[in-house]
């Protein structure tokens, strides 16, 4: 795990690569339309994008979790199904539904069942060769989808962002790795302040899915629990249920993931979310994304929660790469 996270920054750059030179039928075009079909590390990408792409979008980009397909798929939409072992059942149920359908159709994965059923329809597949944990391969779903977006025409040229992003990633790597000591490595100590505690993470706007994402590292690579909530909506429910029960507010570490993007009254939630969390004598801590480009600040927060995740993971004891669990519950649902 600590060999993808330092391979991240590169990653980044053979993903756009690849993106780019993705040759992508001229009659996908004309969708109105877009839904990831995706589970886990492979459905994360899919959410980044529809965060990013939001503000200037002229189409929607859902994330679709789950074996059925959604009903209103029909001709106007580009269906892309990824899975990066190509085996994921829920993920293969929806697609082969979806070839029922006059819907366009694309995959991204390294391989497996999704990519033979690809290929013998003649459906596109956007492929890659990358052994890892699906978790591990986020450069490949979040920039692939976003670079097909951007040749449909759906958002503005992305290329400059994207090499300002592997300029921001490279240098906070080079602070928070693992030869920088605990004094000078936020990352270590927030993982520091995360062990032993219940981990909530807060994100609004473009952070909404980092946050989410900073759950499922918390879960997969530290075994440890954690949830998430979004500004604002947080704001209407989350900060009322501080007080019970009573013995939480010292067992519980909010984190707040905070950009330069968000909407100014988002940005002065933030702040008075901080005086609530002081009241209710509860410990939190305020995390800013790095880069002009809210590409950038959403993927250095990315890259930060995974250093965390990695982290804490070391603090636990425990290898951050397996997931056991998840590999019995595929077991079991094999034999049934």
């Amino acid at each position: 795990m600590l060999t993808c996270l330092h391979e991240v920054p590169e990653l980044c750059r053979q993903a756009w690569r690849l993106a780019m030179e993705f040759p992508l039928p001229q009659d996908y075009s004309g969708v109105n339309k877009v839904v990831v079909l995706g589970m886990g590390g492979s459905a994360i990408g899919g959410d980044l994008v529809g965060s990013l792409a939001a503000d200037e979008a002229s189409l929607p980009v859902l994330v679709h979790r789950g074996y059925n397909l959604p009903a209103f798929v029909d001709g106007d939409t580009l269906v892309i199904a990824s899975s990066h072992s190509g085996m994921t059942e829920e993920t293969l149920s929806a697609f082969e539904q979806a070839l029922a359908t006059p819907a366009r159709k694309l995959v991204i994965t390294t391989g497996g069942r999704l990519s033979s059923l690809a290929q013998e329809k003649g459906i596109p597949v956007f492929a890659f060769d990358y052994k890892s944990q699906p978790r591990a391969a986020l450069p490949f779903g979040f920039l692939a989808v976003l670079g097909i977006l951007q040749q449909l025409g759906v958002v503005s040229d992305k290329s400059g962002d994207v090499a300002e992003t592997i300029r921001v990633l490279q240098g906070l790597a080079a602070r928070i790795d693992e030869s920088v000591p605990l004094a000078a490595n936020p990352a270590k100590q927030l993982a520091s302040a995360l062990h032993n505690r219940l981990a909530v993470i807060y994100g609004g706007g473009i952070l909404a899915e980092v946050a989410h994402r900073w759950k499922t590292q918390l879960n997969e690579n530290s075994k440890a629990w954690a949830f998430f909530e979004v500004f604002p909506e947080l704001n209407h429910n989350a900060v009322v249920g501080y007080r019970f029960p009573p013995e939480m507010a010292g067992q519980a570490t909010v984190v707040l993931l905070r950009s330069p993007a968000l909407h100014p009254r988002i940005r002065l939630r933030y702040d008075i979310t901080c005086r609530l969390l002081e009241q209710a004598n509860i410990s939190y801590q305020v995390v800013d994304g790095e880069g002009n480009s809210h590409l950038s600040q959403m993927m250095s927060l990315v890259l930060l929660g995974d250093y965390v995740s990695y982290y804490l993971a070391v603090l636990y004891g425990v290898d951050p790469t397996p997931v056991k669990t998840i590999a019995f519950l595929k077991q079991q649902l094999a034999n049934k």
